[in-house]
């Protein structure tokens, strides 16, 4: 009876903890793998360089990143799982943190509030701003497998490309604009964070690929140079701002001057035209009639002159002698 009991024991002990235990779902916003003996399931000749994800990926690094396609469990259930498998769980929900952040050391970059950055002009800026992340379901193998952290390598990832963008950023160069002319980096960077952020955003793409997370987005919101230096900035760029105000004064006075000008020199071309056209008509009128011969020439001076007669209160004639 004893040992009846002990294997009775033994196999409701089995059924419960690998059987029973074994089954699972799983949720609307994770993804599950499985592996057996430590190895995921895979789809057979497929690599991550056979999907889209791969096409930010620089030919140099493509071998390096060639992760094989595995199978995933949608959300669903009940599943099943054998003892000698392990279930891997990911949720693939978006996430958003600050780009400060550091996973392993909390206290680094002023405790994940701010990030420095040395301008090209040899500033120490501090930068602040999110990151928004989810879980590439499309390469789950290189995020459970491929990288030990891999929230660790996107976000050193992030920021190496960030300082490297900061550290040689130009904006582009606006003819006339005394600021755009004088090249204070800090000044380029705050007037650019749409086309920082863009950047970001387009050199962050290969991400899914190389770690198995997507960066969404990217949003820097400020960029804030030391205090010692905040002060003497803000008197630049007012000195800047007052110069192309008058600039922009002057360029106008002189616009406007060429407009008169131009409308003087037009009203005066319309007066000498106005003025030479009845002589023109003159002259073709009294070639014509010297074509026709002299007696026309003749009888068209003496019409003028009787018309002129008519229009004089006095008339001097000259007597012949």
């Amino acid at each position: 009876m004893i040992l009846i009991g002990l294997v009775f024991g033994f196999v409701a002990w089995f059924l419960v903890n690998y059987l029973i235990a074994g089954i699972f779902t799983v949720d609307q916003n994770e993804r599950a793998v499985l592996t057996s003996f430590g190895r995921a399931e895979r789809i057979p000749n497929q690599t991550t360089l056979d999907d889209p994800i791969a096409e930010g990926l620089p030919e140099a690094d493509r071998d390096r990143y060639c992760y094989p396609q595995i199978r995933v469990i949608p959300p669903g259930g009940p599943y099943f799982k054998w003892p000698w498998q392990k279930l891997y769980k990911v949720s693939i929900a978006t996430q958003t943190v600050s780009m400060a952040a550091d996973p392993e050391v909390s206290t680094a970059n002023a405790s994940g509030e701010m990030i420095s950055a040395v301008t090209k002009d040899q500033l120490d800026t501090g930068l602040t701003g999110q990151i928004r992340y989810r879980v590439s379901e499309r390469n789950l193998y290189a995020y459970l497998f491929g990288v030990k952290r891999p929230i660790v390598h996107i976000m050193g990832y992030f920021i190496s490309i960030l300082r490297e963008r900061i550290a040689n950023f130009e904006a582009p160069r606006v003819e006339g604009d005394i600021a755009s002319i004088a090249g204070i980096s800090i000044n380029d960077l705050r007037k650019n964070l749409s086309m920082i952020n863009e950047h970001m955003d387009e050199e962050c793409r290969s991400a899914e690929a190389r770690y198995g997370v997507v960066l969404d987005a990217s949003l820097i919101t400020s960029i804030d140079p030391p205090e010692e230096v905040e002060n003497a900035l803000a008197a630049i760029n007012t000195v800047h701002n007052q110069v192309s105000s008058d600039i922009s004064l002057a360029q106008a006075h002189a616009d406007q001057k060429i407009v008169q000008s131009r409308r003087a020199v037009e009203i005066q071309t319309l007066k000498a035209h106005a003025e030479v056209e009845p002589l023109t008509a003159l002259a073709s009128t009294l070639l014509e009639l010297k074509q026709r011969g002299a007696g026309a020439l003749e009888a068209y001076r003496r019409n003028v002159r009787l018309r002129l007669y008519r229009k004089a209160s006095q008339v001097i004639q000259e007597e012949a002698r």
